[in-house]
């Protein structure tokens, strides 16, 4: 048996659809399979700035726009067709795309909670079921496909914010795939989460503009997240490497869920 890196990490040749590829860690992730020969396919709301982050990337490999809202039945529908219509199989699924919503608990809308539940969520469950076939398609014990679904820190620890729905989401996320990845293991398929802390994107944007020199503070290795960490992380879950690890959920946050750093 040989330990060479290019067998234990290589991701080359596989398919790959990151949903909300289109910016902020969907983003860092599709740059990192894409620059490593992995055929890309991203989704996003905005067909624009979808367009746009395919572009982009295609210039260091092979990343396609498909534009969706998959939140809505008609948008996974047309979204899953459209795929099926190009591949035969899909070796790694991320399922990315979120959405978060802050307001006083007093004054939390049934809207905003029903919004971040859909898209956090149930999106994830059934993007997964309806994906499921292409994903078992020739998967097996010795190379499994992967599911990877990005959670968050706020699911595995209370948030100082207000983001009641957004946090249930996430813990709900961690929990999905733990019981996928019991009951499709056995079938040749991995399902594990990454819980990012904080990281540059829209969602963050808010937080990091006023609070950035608090937030690095707190955190025990006194920073935040960058595209290196969470491509590295991202690619480590679609390798050789991991193909024994399943069910787990992956704090990626410099150890900040576990507390903060102290002085």
């Amino acid at each position: 048996m040989s330990f060479q890196v290019s067998d234990l990490f290589s991701i080359a040749g596989k398919t790959a659809i990151v949903t909300g590829g289109s910016r902020g860690i969907g983003k860092m992730i599709a740059q990192g399979y894409v620059e490593n020969g992995v055929k890309t396919y991203i989704s996003a709301r905005k067909a624009e700035a979808c367009k746009a982050a395919a572009e982009e990337l295609s210039d260091v490999g092979e990343c396609i726009a498909f534009p969706a809202d998959l939140s809505t039945r008609e948008g996974r529908e047309r979204f899953v067709s459209q795929i099926r219509e190009r591949e035969r199989k899909v070796d790694i699924l991320i399922n990315n795309a979120g959405a978060a919503w802050g307001a006083a608990f007093e004054e939390y809308p049934d809207e905003g909670y029903d919004k971040v539940m859909n898209i956090n969520v149930k999106a994830i469950f059934t993007l997964t079921r309806d994906l499921m076939p292409l994903l078992l398609k020739d998967a097996s014990q010795e190379n499994p496909s992967r599911v990877i679904n990005v959670g968050s820190i706020d699911g595995l620890r209370v948030s100082t914010t207000d983001n009641f729905a957004y946090g249930a989401s996430k813990a709900a996320v961690h929990f999905l795939t733990k019981n996928l990845a019991v009951r499709f293991g056995p079938k040749g398929l991995t399902v594990n989460a990454i819980a990012p802390g904080p990281f540059e994107s829209q969602m963050m944007d808010y937080m990091l503009k006023n609070f950035k020199e608090r937030i690095e503070s707190e955190n025990p290795l006194g920073r935040i997240g960058n595209p290196y960490d969470m491509a590295g992380l991202a690619i480590y879950l679609a390798s050789n490497a991991s193909k024994y690890l399943t069910g787990q959920i992956i704090a990626l946050d410099g150890g900040r869920n576990l507390g903060s750093a102290q002085k």
